[in-house]
């Protein structure tokens, strides 16, 4: 005969190695309703447990994880599966949502039960995955410019050197400096993009006007001029930001002349942004948004058309007879870093406007 008294110490030891899993434990029996849950469950849910306890369980879960459940069921009973294992995003009792991962097995006629599952949080899982697909992403796009975007200069060099060699005619050197100019900008693009990424130094207390009149100096602006609406300040990584209004002074000064130029059509006859913007009289204006949190950086050059606007973001994306198209992509890619929003529009005077928000302000 069974001692009790013993197998309410073993019921009670189980219920105590389940209240101290950092994964929610449930169980309900054939009709569907929850007859066990263990702490973490109910904190998981935003509940209490006697809140869950009686109820049923797809009370709890939204059709798309009541749908990867029964899909699961089935290919247990079918002999596909010995467990369910399913990835889903858990919605708590106020509507928010983390992704999580549910393993569960059918315990028919035990007791009661029909079933017993574990769901685990998995959003650290979900980032690390993001930002690996993030990082191969940026491998296949450094590839992609290694084999073909510096390929083409290096082969114009390589090509006019012999050329030059056969027949003395120093024009052809011409062409040899602007390729290894254009393989330069390229390179230093690309180291820019790959760090961009990295995770963010520390953020500090930093001001619009100093890091943009030192953004400023590092630019050849060919003429322009910068304006600065507003001494705001934010939290930000100095040197991160520095060099995203560095690549928007440079998307500026690129585009500072009418892209349709037939002069400045021709990538190969382009030399140096100095003969391709003639930018004098180009404004560049920097400041905080009115609105809301945030800051934005505007000039009244050519603009962009509204048509191109989600695709400017995009590497290799450029309409400047001599642009590398990474310089946009890069101001997305710190922007992110720092968790801020970014979005392309008119600016008041006809040219282009950057808008920054979600940005912490001091």
């Amino acid at each position: 005969m069974t001692d009790p008294s013993s197998c309410e110490r073993e019921r009670n030891r189980y219920e105590t190695i389940l209240e101290s899993l950092e994964d929610g434990v449930y169980a309900v029996d054939p009709d569907g309703i929850l007859v066990y849950v263990n702490d973490r469950y109910a904190e998981m849910k935003g509940v209490s447990r006697e809140t869950l306890l009686g109820t049923h369980v797809h009370e709890w879960a939204t059709d798309a994880a009541a749908t990867k459940a029964m899909r699961a069921r089935e290919a247990i009973a079918a002999g596909d599966e010995e467990r369910g294992v399913i990835e889903y995003d858990f919605e708590t009792a106020g509507g928010e949502t983390f992704p999580v991962e549910m393993r569960f097995d059918v315990v028919s006629e035990h007791d009661g039960l029909d079933r017993v599952g574990v769901i685990r949080d998995i959003s650290d899982r979900k980032r690390r995955e993001e930002a690996l697909r993030e990082k191969n992403e940026r491998l296949d796009e450094f590839a992609s410019i290694v084999s073909h975007d510096l390929r083409n200069p290096l082969n114009v060099a390589s090509g006019r050197l012999e050329l030059f060699r056969a027949s003395g005619d120093e024009a052809h050197l011409e062409h040899v400096e602007r390729a290894h100019d254009r393989m330069e900008a390229l390179v230093d693009d690309l180291l820019m993009l790959a760090r961009a990424g990295d995770e963010l130094d520390e953020t500090t207390a930093v001001h619009l006007t100093d890091i943009a009149e030192s953004a400023w100096q590092n630019v050849v602006t060919s003429g322009a001029t910068l304006e600065v609406a507003d001494d705001y300040a934010l939290l930000a990584d100095e040197t991160r930001l520095e060099g995203l209004f560095e690549n928007l002074i440079r998307n500026a000064i690129e585009h500072g002349t009418d892209a349709n130029d037939p002069v400045h059509a021709d990538r190969e006859d382009a030399a140096t942004i100095d003969e391709l913007s003639d930018t004098a009289g180009l404004t560049v204006r920097i400041g905080a948004l009115a609105d809301r949190a945030g800051f934005f950086f505007a000039d009244d050059g050519e603009g962009i058309p509204p048509e191109e606007r989600e695709s400017v973001f995009e590497s290799g994306y450029t309409t400047a007879a001599d642009g590398t198209g990474f310089g946009l992509s890069i101001v997305e890619t710190i922007a992110a870093a720092h968790g801020w929003s970014v979005a392309v529009t008119a600016s008041r005077d006809g040219g282009a406007r950057f808008e920054f928000t979600d940005v912490d302000p001091v």
